[in-house]
């Protein structure tokens, strides 16, 4: 399996787990973006520990064509770095994770800021994650 992919089975889509990312997910801030997850209950996605959604609030950029800009520089940023979740996570016991992304900028910013901003993350989430396992 080629690790720069982003299959359909790795989205996020089930209202019910984002709806159990804001009422009891854990959360932290690396700006321009906010990372929220939640253990999944049940696992229909054995390949893929973590499913991934994004999210760009209307209410900061009421252009349709400037939100999906952003949700694709996320996506792709997520897409080049997952492969560092998943080998973090390539263990039998690994916890099935809902992870959403949530832009909090107030201005649209460059890829590359972007993907800095996502190295930051993902290293602060996998170190929360597996210490949590470890105690």
């Amino acid at each position: 399996m080629a690790i720069h992919t982003f299959h359909k089975n790795e989205r996020l889509k089930s209202r019910k787990d984002i709806g159990r990312i804001f009422q009891e997910g854990q959360s932290f801030l690396v700006y321009p973006l906010k990372i929220s997850w939640v253990e999944r209950t049940q696992s229909t996605t054995p390949d893929f520990p973590v499913q991934f959604t994004q999210s760009v609030p209307k209410r900061r950029f009421n252009k349709a064509s400037q939100r999906n800009r952003i949700r694709r520089r996320i996506r792709e940023a997520y897409r080049l770095n997952k492969y560092k979740i998943n080998q973090a996570l390539d263990f039998e016991e690994a916890p099935q994770l809902a992870l959403m992304v949530i832009y909090v900028g107030k201005e649209e910013l460059p890829f590359e800021v972007i993907q800095k901003a996502t190295h930051k993350w993902i290293k602060i989430f996998l170190r929360k994650i597996l210490d949590k396992k470890k105690k």
